[in-house]
Formats: structure tokens, sequence, C-alpha cells
């Protein structure tokens, strides 16, 4: 059959004598013109551009949509593809109907498809490359298109072809589409002028797009490329060759940034606010402010939404249709076929339908467009709730720094208020945007779902339904109670976090003590307690997920069996599997229901915790709530230039400039009161808010220039005065009056130098930010080399710094080093006298300082720094050896001024009170001489370095896994990092699985297995059956029917109830193997963290430890279960999908290949860019809440130094840029999503069309599209659960370093039996030949030591730093490897003890007292031992007897974290009386006394002398003076012994070294 443009069956085709026009193959071929036209003219263009295309540098530009009409353009040309495919389909279509060939029914079509497609291509590389004259061709191409189409149309009407056929109908709608097209074409003339007038129009690219750096092109791409993220794949694939950092993502875009929507969110809501004004119970509402902001993009999100729902009942409304029609075509293959008459070649759009091929091309296009619409809509939502969060965090940023202190000390508004905010409430809100389209789209998805079942299916449909709709309640129920336990969960995990805490800082006493079971035992309970909770938690994941599966196949059990019994007819395939279908579409939003009234329900409480928190009271102008308002106004005009500080701290420096101009201020300034830089005048009251005055009657001032001192004694309101200066208290009366001290300058410009209104201000409580060293001393001034060295000599921060790692740049505060409390005192004060500011407020700088430092701090940064500076000081103090040194005193009592002057005035007026202060000034000197001797600092410095620089090399975890040494390696060859980066951690998921025990693994995998088989098995069951219905309905034999009804229905209901059951077992053995594998898991890491060696504890940073306590622990304990579960679902439901395919039709497989490979190197992309995307949202998160914190914690500091705006900037970039790690994590999942979801699509496709060429009967076909169908859910799941589980992995990897350490050799030679009861009896040690090192690779620190120590005789070591002194008191404790020699003690070497038995045997006072949370009993006895009696005995002889007795409890009472609420000498003397609780001949004290003032270790030298006067004491001594008294004296060097003799022959040698410590000493 030769082929002929216009078919060769038809004698009269080329006949034109009507006419050329009345021909129909004449005006075919007229429509091919404009489109080979067009072809001709854009293709060497096109290829001379992409040529050039090299020459474009600018990433940005050729994103660049600026030519007008452009997404309607694209829209356009996107139907005009679409009904070009319906044009060749038809051509197709009615061509298999005629004798022969006919090329003029299609091949106009596909070339105008191919030229449709090139136009839009041609002009995307116009438009990015600029050359708008070019567009011409374009707009040619529309004109002929049009004219041609026209003439086809007219050529239709003239013949009378009725509406009703298709291609009338194509023809008509592609007329209208050239003609909108030119349009668009004409309206790009119109406005940029670019051809016909005489000057184009100049055009400037968006900000954002000048801005190399903004990375994220969503906003400006073309409609493609948005709707596919084809602009992430340059991110996604270069994740492969270097990770994504901060810098590769770059910057938010303008109009997501946190300022941009926090302007639009806090008009709106102010907006609000003045609609509320005049009734006053009614409080303006965030909803409306929330919509009116955001309301657009979010009713954008929805109706996509409804558009991708609609579509999605095209997959059941398809099925239907192709099973009918292959079921059709087999029943009706006998029947003749007619051939139609070419002149009559016209398909009504009913026929056309009918044809299955059509349907699948048909379904497949509604899937890739329901698909992108589902797609689109989650972007908006998502990008609509981080532009909320970031309003949302910006509106409450700003309302705390405008928050009034009363409210954060009184607790109405608590820190942890304050961050759940930030933390818990703005995620709330934006998870709720996020699920917002549901609650609208879902009730229209249901009433579709069911209206279409009634029509499949009658009565019976409805059956099922209601089945569905009485489970769904179920679920919220589960989810109510997942939440619940959720939350006692945390309570619990909280718990144990401190108490692991307490541990690991304890841990040195702990092993010395060999108490570290009974600590362990008492985390393992409360880590009990977590794990019930935990277990309740899992029992409802799992009943949440079983109801998940088990609902649609109770529901399709219901419909069909009730089916069977009351219709007559058997059931179709066609009714039965688009039925199947519209379950599976119906269960998704029932089950997401819950979810969503529940976080609608989350997010009303949220709005309105906001709400208060929005409303609270302010700081600031309304600072004068007395009655008399308006009169407090009045005066305040009249003294424009003491104008009060109330009214300037709220605005910023140049609004000030402006409003008070400089004459004025001149003339009103009286001439008295020049050097008064702060008067508070007329009685002042101020109060805390609660209506009570705290400071009552305050008349004072303040000079300028001078050291003005306020003493008092604790609690008389001197802080508060501080801030009652600063605007921080409630005025009930009277003012503050700032006087502008610049007046006494007379050049301009000095003033101007320094921030007039700022004041230097160092808290009681120091308040250091999470930055480095040197950012906290100068707080965003400039830096200035000579003053900075200046004040950190002032503060002497030299010698600290040296100590730091990285000196100044050290990072200090949550994630870096903890200074003490001196420390961290003396950088408050730094930074109070770095800043250049008139005023200087130091609020007890003295406080934690010791002797030393007071004074240096005193002589170096106040008299001489400040002074020097003519810079007014106040100076809130205890010191009154200070007074002298004071310009003017103010003297307080009970809140009220009792005194002021200077220190002469009170001489003379007020002499009981200079008495009063001299016999405290003289107590306060003699004090000092002792504490000469107590240097607090060394000590502080010497805990700094113990707590950066470990004992010798800082060897880390040498076992860490090799992978995990490969990914540290920066300089390893980029391979074998790539190899890793793409890699699954097989190995630690394999670990993960088997330790929740083989059994329950195995369970696992058997029952998961089976459960999928079951489900094939229901579904295969059904096929069988109806597809044996039809074949017996052509048969018409009715006594089989019923009894083959009964034997399917049984077959059927038994093999749904298996499903049902199974679906049970194996969500409950997910969960309960993944609660076993978490409570393995801990318990193994909890004893090898305990049993480790010191030495682990000295390398490895306590955060890091904890990390895996806290973070990796919950991650297993909630995480990784239903990851997993997840993933086994969706990998075993798309493989059984794909069997089931194949089965159906096994040329399925071929087609599977290509689809294979693009699915793997799709998820083999986007795990390694996730993984990177995933740890840039977590770690932007965490600095975003500590500012969050740092802020509400610093607010009066920040206050005060007038900082606001510079915080509200670095909120501002904080929270842009963990917005931008979101947005580009979700536009990732959406690259991956709309990938996967299209693989689906072409699945779908392959299937039907195998299936429809190939399939066996029409029951099979309907199965397979079924399981083509759900595998489009399913793909990107299995992606997604993958890439999340490679993450979670990582905190199991991080506890499998952990438990792969070496633990200390518990177990000795000797039995415990074997050992006396009461062994040391005497005390007798000999050390022969000690050889000791911390590890086995490392340098020795005792050799060869030898000595001998009597029974009850009292020795004492001594040494410089690092001699070796506390090795030796380790040795005895065998906490360091003991390599050569041993250590005898009564008879028994050491060495071959178990480690319990000595450890218990023997006492030790350590350095650093430390105490656990608990009663004081179990402080002292925690074995619980020991008799009351004993305890009390113990107690006096530390002489804490009467203090304890105070307390409420007595031995019960209870001891802080940390024994934070006794001193450190209390402290001290707590485990003093602890040692003498354990009746050990021998005892040893480490430094004991380095941390105690004089008394306390006089106290202590007392009991050693007396309680412990039969017993061999060990002092290894910080000070001399404190072993001179005893009998036998050790010096030490280098490791090895020096000088070993009695303390008389050794102060006698002249020249030898103990000599020459003592004189050092003295």
């Amino acid at each position: 059959m030769r082929l002929a443009f216009c078919g060769n069956d038809n004698a009269s085709a080329y006949n034109i004598s009507a006419g050329v026009l009345r021909n129909v193959c004449f005006v075919d071929a007229l429509n091919l013109v404009p489109h080979v036209f067009l072809l001709f003219i854009t293709f060497p263009i096109l290829f001379i551009g992409w040529g050039s295309q090299s020459s474009k540098v600018q990433i940005h530009h050729n994103t660049w949509l600026h030519f007008p009409g452009h997404n309607l353009r694209w829209i356009l040309t996107f139907t005009l593809l679409f009904v070009h495919v319906c044009e060749i389909a038809e051509g197709i279509v009615s061509d298999t109907q005629m004798k022969s060939r006919h090329l003029h029914l299609f091949l106009p079509a596909i070339m105008g498809f191919v030229a449709a497609t090139v136009s839009i291509v041609y002009y995307h590389n116009i438009e990015t490359s600029n050359f708008p004259k070019l567009l011409l061709a374009l707009f040619l191409y529309w004109i002929m298109a049009f004219v041609t189409k026209t003439i086809k149309l007219v050529r239709y009407c003239q013949d009378g072809v009725p509406f009703s056929q298709l291609r009338f109908c194509i023809t008509g709608i592609m007329v209208i589409l050239y003609g909108l097209l030119m349009a668009v074409e004409i309206n790009v003339i119109r406005v940029r002028r670019y051809v016909f007038f005489m000057n184009p129009q100049k055009v400037k690219p968006p900000e954002d797009l000048q801005d190399l750096g903004v990375r994220f092109l969503q906003p400006f791409v073309n409609l493609l490329s948005k709707a596919t993220y084809w602009w992430m794949n340059t991110l996604i694939i270069s994740a492969h060759k270097k990770p994504v950092d901060l810098k590769a993502i770059g910057k938010l875009p303008i109009a997501m940034r946190a300022l941009t929507n926090y302007v639009c969110l806090k008009e709106a809501y102010e907006e609000q606010k003045k609609k509320v004004a005049d009734q006053p119970n009614r409080s303006p509402s965030i909803w409306l402010a929330m919509y009116s902001a955001f309301g657009r993009p979010i009713l954008l999100s929805s109706t996509f939404r409804y558009l991708a729902d609609l579509l999605g009942f095209a997959g059941p409304l398809c099925i239907s249709g192709i099973v009918q029609g292959f079921q059709n075509t087999t029943n009706n293959t006998n029947a003749t076929e007619k051939v139609k008459d070419p002149s009559n070649s016209y398909l009504s759009s009913e026929e056309f339908l009918r044809n299955v091929y059509v349907l699948a091309v048909l379904l497949f296009l509604a899937l890739i467009l329901q698909r992108t619409f589902l797609q689109a809509s989650y972007y908006v939502t998502t990008e609509t709730g981080i532009n909320l969060r970031g309003a949302l965090l910006a509106m409450i940023y700003n309302k705390i720094l405008r928050l009034s202190t009363s409210n954060l000390s009184m607790g109405e508004m608590t820190l942890g208020q304050i961050n759940n905010l930030v933390a818990i409430e703005t995620n709330q809100l934006m998870w709720f945007l996020f699920l917002c389209p549901n609650l609208w789209a879902m009730p229209v998805q249901i009433i579709m779902g069911v209206i279409l079942l009634y029509n499949l299916l009658g009565v019976s449909a409805l059956v099922g339904a209601a089945v569905i709709v009485l489970l769904a309640p179920i679920q919220y129920f589960i989810a109510t109670k997942l939440a619940e336990a959720q939350k006692s969960t945390l309570d619990y995990s909280t718990e144990r976090l401190k108490k692991t805490n307490e541990i690991l800082k304890g841990i040195k006493l702990l092993k010395l003590y060999a108490w570290e079971h009974i600590f362990c035992t008492s985390v393992e309970e409360t880590r009990m307690k977590e794990l019930t909770s935990l277990k309740t938690f899992a029992l409802h994941t799992s009943l949440s997920i079983f109801m998940n599966a088990a609902i649609p196949i109770a529901a399709v059990l219901a419909t069909f069996v009730t089916y069977a019994y009351t219709n007559d007819k058997p059931l179709q395939p066609a009714q039965a599997f688009a039925s199947l279908s519209l379950f599976h579409i119906l269960v998704t939003p029932l089950f997401l229901l819950s979810t969503v009234v529940r976080f609608a329900v989350k997010a009303i409480i949220s709005v309105q915790k906001l709400n208060e928190f929005l409303l609270s009271d302010e700081i600031g102008d309304d600072s004068w709530r007395g009655g008399d308002s308006s009169v407090a106004y009045e005066s305040c005009k009249k003294h424009t230039g003491l104008h009060t500080k109330a009214i300037n701290r709220r605005q910023p420096l140049r609004y000030q400039l402006e409003s008070y101009d400089q004459p004025t201020r001149k003339q009103t300034h009286p001439v008295e009161i020049d050097d008064i830089a702060i008067k508070v005048v007329t009685n002042g009251y101020f109060s805390w808010g609660s209506g009570l005055a705290t400071l009552s009657n305050i008349n004072i001032r303040i000079p300028t220039g001078q050291m003005t001192m306020i003493v008092g004694q604790v609690g008389c309101g001197k802080s508060s005065l501080l801030l009652a200066i600063l605007g921080e208290m409630q005025t009930l009366e009277g003012k503050v009056h700032w006087s502008n001290v610049n007046e006494t300058e007379p050049s301009f410009e000095a003033s101007r130098s320094r921030n007039r209104y700022s004041v230097a201000y160092a808290a009681q409580k120091p308040w250091l930010l999470n930055a480095t060293v040197e950012e906290n001393i100068i707080f965003g001034s400039p830096f200035n080399k000579q003053r900075y060295k200046a004040v950190t000599d002032a503060c002497s921060l030299q010698p600290d710094i040296d100590l730091l790692p990285f000196g100044d740049q050290t990072e200090i505060g949550e994630r870096g080093i903890n200074l003490s409390g001196g420390q961290r005192q003396r950088i408050c004060v730094a930074r109070a006298l770095y800043q250049n500011t008139n005023i200087v407020f130091l609020d007890d700088p003295f406080s934690a300082l010791d002797i030393h430092l007071s004074d240096h701090l005193m002589q170096e940064g106040i008299l001489k720094f400040l002074q020097e500076d003519k810079r007014t000081l106040v100076l809130v103090t205890h010191k009154l050896q200070y007074l002298p040194h004071a310009d003017w005193i103010i003297a307080m009592k009970d809140g009220m001024v009792l005194r002021e002057g200077t220190l002469k005035d009170i001489q003379n007026k007020d002499i009981e009170l200079y008495e009063h202060w001299k016999t405290l000034m003289n107590r306060q000197d003699q004090e000092l001489e002792k504490d000469m001797e107590a240097d607090q600092t060394t000590l502080e410095r010497k805990t700094l370095r113990r707590a950066m620089y470990p004992r010798e090399s800082k060897s880390q975890l040498e076992d860490e896994d090799e992978e995990e040494e490969e990914e540290e390696d920066e300089d390893d060859n980029m391979s074998t990092v790539l190899r890793l980066r793409t890699k699954m951690p097989w190995k630690t998921c394999w670990r993960y699985l088997t330790s929740g025990g083989f059994f329950l693994l195995f369970l696992m995998i058997f029952s998961k297995l089976l459960k999928h088989s079951v489900i094939v098995a229901i579904d295969y069951w059904l096929a069988t059956w109806t597809s044996m219905d039809n074949a017996n309905e052509v048969r018409n034999v009715d006594d089989i029917n019923s009894t083959n009804k009964t034997y399917h229905v049984a077959v059927f209901s038994i093999l749904s109830g298996a499903g049902i059951v199974l679906c049970l077992i194996t969500s409950l053995t997910v969960e309960w193997m993944g609660l076993t594998a978490a409570k393995n898991l801990h318990h193994n890491l909890l004893n090898k963290i305990i049993l480790g060696p010191i030495r682990f504890f000295d390398t490895t940073p306590l955060g890091l430890i904890l990390n895996r306590f806290s973070a990796d622990t919950n991650i297993i304990d909630q995480h990784i279960p239903p990851t997993l579960e997840s993933l086994t679902r969706s990998t075993l439901l798309c493989l059984s999908a794909i069997g089931m395919i194949s089965y159906a039709t096994p040329w399925f497989l071929v087609a599977l290949v290509p689809l294979g490979i693009a699915f793997y190197f799709i998820q083999k992309y986007f795990r390694v860019a996730s993984k990177d995307l995933q740890e840039l949202d977590d770690s932007t998160q965490l600095p975003l809440l500590c500012h969050f914190s740092e802020t509400a914690e610093g607010l009066t500091t920040i206050r005060a130094f007038r900082h606001e705006a510079r915080f509200k900037q670095r909120m501002l970039e904080l929270t842009d840029t963990n917005n931008i790690a979101y947005l580009f994590l979700s536009a990732a999942n959406r690259w991956l999503e709309v990938r996967t979801d299209y693989l689906g699509a072409c699945i779908v496709l392959t299937a039907a069309v195998t299936s429809i060429t190939e399939g066996p009967n029409s029951g099979f076909v309907g199965l397979g599209l079924l399981y083509a169908l759900t595998i489009t859910n399913y793909l990107n799941w299995v992606v997604r659960n993958l890439a999340d589980l490679e993450v979670q992995m990582g905190a199991v990897k991080k506890v499998h370093s952990f438990l792969n350490m070496e633990s200390e050799n518990y177990d000795g030679y000797l039995d415990p039996s074997q050992v006396p009861k009461d062994w040391p009896q005497e005390g007798e040690i000999k050390i022969e030949n000690l050889c000791v090192r911390y590890e086995n690779n490392l340098k020795p620190v005792l050799k060869h030591v030898k000595a001998y120590i009597k029974p009850g005789q009292k020795v004492g070591i001594c040494g410089r730093t690092g001699s070796g002194k506390s090795s030796l008191s380790l040795a005895f404790f065998r906490m360091v490897d003991i390599f050569d020699g041993r250590i005898v003690i009564d008879g028994i070497d050491i060495s071959k003890l178990p480690l319990h038995t000595l450890r218990s045997r023997l006492s030790i006072i350590l350095q650093d007292p430390i105490l656990f949370s608990g009663s004081i009993r179990f402080n002292l006895d925690p074995e619980c031992k020991c008799t009351d009696d004993r305890l009390w005995e113990a107690l006096e002889i530390a002489q804490l007897k009467n203090m304890v007795k105070s307390l409420p409890g007595g031995l019960d009472a209870m001891v802080t974290e940390g024994g934070e609420n006794f001193s450190v000498g209390q402290r001290q003397l707590f485990c003093l009386a602890r040692a003498f609780v354990r009746k050990s001949s021998i005892l040893i004290m480490d430094e004991a006394t380095a941390s105690i003032d004089m008394a306390t270790e006089n106290i202590l030298q007392k009991v050693v002398m007396t309680a412990f006067a039969d017993r061999t004491v060990v002092t290894i001594a910080h000070r001399v003076h404190t072993i001179l008294t005893a009998d036998l004296v050790i010096v030490m060097k280098r490791g090895n012994i020096l000088e070993y003799d009695t303390p008389e022959n050794l102060l006698s040698q002249e020249d030898g070294i103990f000599a020459s410590f003592v004189r050092a000493d003295m």
C-alpha cells in the first residue's frame, strides 16, 4: 500500500473543480506552511545563538524574564501543545478507520506540535539573551498560523460539519489560541517598543538578580523551570563534588527576607489594633493580620490544590474506561469492523474517548498535570510558611527588646516561655500553614470520591465509605494520645539528661569512690520510666500505621461483599478496579484529616500565647504609670533641657538629634547643675510592677566625670537604683533627669564622638554572648588596639586569654568554652570600660573576684582608665575599703537613701555610720591579709587550663570508625570522599537492626513479606473473580454462579481478614524492635562510658558525650523506627506493584530498565544534597534560638548600651540564614518529588500500553493499572525515607564509635572474698620502683618512684605544676596505667585487687569540691551504709553540724545541682565529711585547700590533725605552708622524687628546693 498525502482510496482527493479552498486535503496542506516557515527561520538563529552562549558570564541574567505577558505565553503554549496532541490522536484514530493511509489527517498536526515546541524554546533563548528584535519571526508565525486555521474553520462551517464532531472543536480552539498568542506578541511590541517605535524602552533587571549572592532562583525562572525545579539541578549535582555550604545557597531574595515580611505583618497587626482600640475587652486578631498579610499566596496554593485533587480522579475514571474498552474489544473481536467512507471521516468526541490508547495517553497527561499542580501547591505553602515564620520571629524579637523588666523578673514571662514562643509556637503556626490547603481541599475530595463511588457501585459504595468515616475519629483519638505520650517522654528524658550530666561532671569523684554503679542505676531507673512512656508512644504509632493500612482493606471488603449479595449482576472488572482506586484516594485525606485537625488546635493555642505575649507590658513611653500622667507630661515639656530619660529611650539617636536642637537646650540649662549628670528629683518612687514601691523617697544626684559609690547591705536596693535610673523600673512618682553631659565640653565634635544616651553597664550577674572573647569586649564598637590592650590589662584578662586555645578568638558560651564566674565578670567589666560612653554603671564588679584582681581593677581600670577619660562612674560595691577613692557616696538602706555626700561629709554628719564602716573596713583588711595567700585566680586559671589542655597529648578517640576518619580527612583524594558521600551506611544499619535481637529482626522481615503477599493476593483474587464472572455471564450459567459467588466471597473475606491482622502484627514488630534496639544501645552506651578510663573524659569534651545521650539517643528512640517502617512499607509496595504488572504483562520489564536507571541516579544525587541541606538547616537553627535566649537574658545590658538596632540586625540575619537553608531543603524535596512523580507517570503509561496490547484478560489489565498508580504515590517516599534514614543512622554510628572504647580493667587476680574485710587496717604504704603513664602510647609521668610511708604518718607532697604530684595520687587508685613497679598497701599489691574493692577502701578529697543534686545524706553516703549518728559526727568534725541543723529537713535537706546553694568553702567541708564517713585508714588530699579561704582551711588542717590522727594522710600541697607540720615531705620534679625527708631537715638545707618554695610562699 503506497503512502499518499491525501490517501489513495479516493479519486476525488486531488479534485479542485469546486475551488481550491473547497478541497479538504489542500486546506490541510496549507496548514503545513506556517510551521515549516517557523522551523526554517528559527533553526539557524538557535544554532548560532547556542554557539555564542558562552559569552554570558553572569549567571543570573540568563534567568531574567522581562518580556511582558511571559507567564501567559507559557500557559497558552502548553495548552496549544495539548490541543496539538489531541489533534494528532484524532487524526491517527480517524486514519485507522480508513482503507489506506491518509497523511493529511495527522501530519500537519505533528508539524504543528514540533513548531509550537520550537517557538517556546526560541522565545526562551531570546528572552534570556535579551534580543527582542528577533521576536518578529514569532509574530509572523502567529499571524500566518491564525490565518490558515481560520480558513480551515470557515471551510468546516460551510460544509456544515456539526459542532459535536471533535475535529471542528479542535480547530475552533486552535483559532482562539493562535489569536491570543498573537495578542501577547503585539503587547510585547507595545510595551518594549523594540520595533516600529523610535525609542525602545530600557529595562534593568530586578535587584535580586543584580546581586550575585542570591542563589534561590525559584521566583525568577520561567514556568517550566518553576514547575520542575530545573534550576536546582546545578546545586544538586554540585553537591556530589563538594558539600553544600552556606555560601553555595547564598542569600534570601528580598521578598522573602524576614524584614520585608515583618513590615507586612506589623502593618496588618497595627490595623487590627486600631479596630479594637475602642473595645477594651477585645484583643486584636492575629489570624486576620496573618490573613491580610499572607492571604493571597494561600489562596493561590489552595487553587493549585483543588486542581490537583480534581485531576486525581482522572485515574479511576481512566482505569474504568480502559478496562471497559479492553473488555469490549475482547468480546467483540468476532464482530465485523465497519470501514468508514473517506468523505465522512469525522469522529465524535464519544467515539474518540472510547479508544483505549487515547485513554492511556490522557491518563499519563492527567497524572503529570496533577503532580505538577500538587508540588506547586506544596511549594507555595512552604514559601508562605517560611515568610510567616520570619515575620513572627521578628515581631517576637522586637517585643522582647521592649518587654518591661518587671515582667521578666516577676515571672509573668519566663525565659522558658520566650524560648518556647520562638522554638515551638512559630513552628506550629508554620506547620499549620503548610497543612492549611488540606483543610478546605479534603472535604471536596471526600465528597467527590463518594459521589463517584456511588455512581460505580450504587448503595454498597456507601457501606464502604461509612466504614472509613466511622474509623476516622479513632485516628484522631490515637493522634492526641501520641502527643501526650511524646510529652511525658520528653519530661523523663530531660530528667535522665540532668542525671547523666551530673555523672559526667563528677565522673572522677565517682570513680575514685567506686560509686559508678549507684549513679548508673539511678539513670537506668529514669531510663526505664522513659522507655515505659516510649512504649505507649510506640504502641500508638503502630496503631496509627495499622489503621492506615487496614482501613482501605476493611472498606473494600465491606463494599464488595455487600455488592455481591445485593446486586444480581456480577461485579465487573472495570467497576472493581475503579472503585479500589477510589478507595485508595479516599483514605489519604481521611488519614491526614486527624493530623490537620490536631495542628489546627495547636495553632489556635499558639496564637493565643502569641497574642498574650504581644500585648504584655512594655517599658518606655509609659514609664510614668502613676495617676497624674498629664501633670508629669506637662512638667516634661517645661524641662526641655532635662528631658526625661523615658522619652529618649525609645527613639533612635537621629530622631533625638532632630527633635531637640541645641539652642533651646542651652538656655534652659540652669548653671548650678552643670556638673551633675543625672538627677532624680521630686521623691522618686519606683516599683517592680507589683505596685509596691521597692525604692521610695529617692532624691539623689550623680556628679559628672566623678566616681559615685553606692553602698549598703545586701538587698537594700542598690542594683534597683541603677535600674531605676536606666528606666527599667516602673516609676510610680518622680522623674529621672539626664542632663546633657557634653555642655561642659567645648567642641561640638567631641560631643558627637560619644554616643550620648548610651550607658556602659556591667550587670551583677555577668552576661556574655556566644561569640569570641574579643567580640564580647568590643560589643559592636570599632576595634582600637591600644584601647583594647589597656582594658584587658586593667581587668587582668591577658593571662586568661593566653590559656584559651585560640586566644581572644575563642568562642565562649553554649557552644564554646565555659569560663568561671570571675573570668566572666571581668569580661563584662572590660566591655563596660571599652565602650566609648560618658556614663559607666558597674554593679558589684568585685563580687566574684579575689583580692588581687579587685585591687588591680580598682587601680588600673577605675582610678586610672576611667578617671583619665573623665567618664562618670557609678559603682555599686560591698568592698568598703575602696570608699576613700569615691568622690561621692550614696549609702542605702531598705530601699531608701540613708546618706549622700562625700566621705568627709558623712564623717562629719553621721559618725555612727562612719564608725560602723570603719570596723567593717578593718575586718575586710584582716581578711585581706589572709586572702593574700588564697589566690583564687590562679585556681580559676588552673581549672581553665585543665578544661582546655587535658593532660599530655590530646589524642582523640582513635577507635572511631575508619569511614569516619576518611570523612574527616580533607586532603584525602576526592574520589574516596565522593564514594563515602554517596554510600549508604549499610554496616551501621545492620548493627542497628541486630541490636534489637535476631529473633525480632527475623519476625519483622517475615511478617512484612507475608503481609505484602497477602495484600497482593487480595487484589489478585479480585481480578480472577471479576474476570471469571464475566466469562460466566457470557455462558449464562446461573447455578454455578451462586455457588461460585459464595466461594469467591469466602476466600476474599478470609484473605482480607488475614491482611488486617498482619498489618497489626507488622506495625507492632517494627516498633517493638526499634524499642529493644534503643534500650540496648542506651544501656551499652551508659555502661561503656561509666566504665571508661579517666583519660577518655580528659580528652573528650563533655558536650560531645552529652550529645550522644541527648540528640542521638532521641533520634534512635523516636525517629528511626517510623522511618524504617515507612521505608520498608513503601519499598515493598513498589516492588510488589512492579512484580504484579510484570506478571500480567512481561513486556513491561523491558520498559522498566531505562526507568530504573533514571530512578537510581535521581535518588543518588538527591540523598547527598538532602543530607547536606538537612545539616545546614539544623546548624543554622541553633544560633537563632541562642540569640533569642541571650537577648532575653541580657535585656538590661542591651538597652543600657542602646544596642537594640544592632541586635535586631543580627536576629534578621540569623533568621534569614535559617530560612534560606530550610527553603532550599524543601525545594530539594520538591525537585525529587516532581522527578519521581514523572517517572511514576511514565510507569503508568508503559504499564497501560503493554497491558492493552499483551494483557491476558480485563481483570489483569485493571490490576496492572491499579498497581502502577500506587507506585506514583510511593516512589518518592522510598527516596525521602532513604535520605532520612541515612541522616538518622549517623546517630547510631556516633553511639557505636563510643561502644568500641576500651574499658578500665575491673577484675583483679584476687577474688573480693579473699581480701580481708577491714583491709587496709594499718595504712602502711610501700611504693616500689613505680612507673606510671596515662596511656600506653604516651611518655611516662612518674619514673621509678620509691617511697615508704609508715602507718599513721602525715605526708606532704609538693612540686611545681606538672611535676607528677597528682599522678601519684591517682596511681593509688589505679586511675592511671602502672606499667612497672608496684604499690603495696598493708602487704597487698594493689594491682592484684579488683578495682571496685580497691577504690571503695581508700578515701580522697579532691581539689574541686563536687556535690550532687539530692539530699545531704545522699551526698555523704550514697550507698546508705551508715547510721545517722555517724553522719552527724562527720558533719560535726567538719564544723557543718549547726548549719545543716538549721536547714529544713536536716540531713534530708536538698542540695541543688552542683551544690550551688552552698559556698565553695562549705562544699569543700562537705567533701571532708564525706571522706570521714568512709572509715578508711588512708586519706589522700589532692590540693584540697586550693579553692577555699583561710578560715575553712584552718578547720581542715585541724580536722586532719585530730580526727584523722590515727590514719595515714597524704597531702598534695598547693601552698607549701600547709605541709610544714607534716611528718614527711616529698618534693617532686618531672616525675622523679628530688627530696625526701622531714620538713625540719629540708628547711635546714638552704639551697634545697623545699626551702626555696617556702621562701617564695612567705
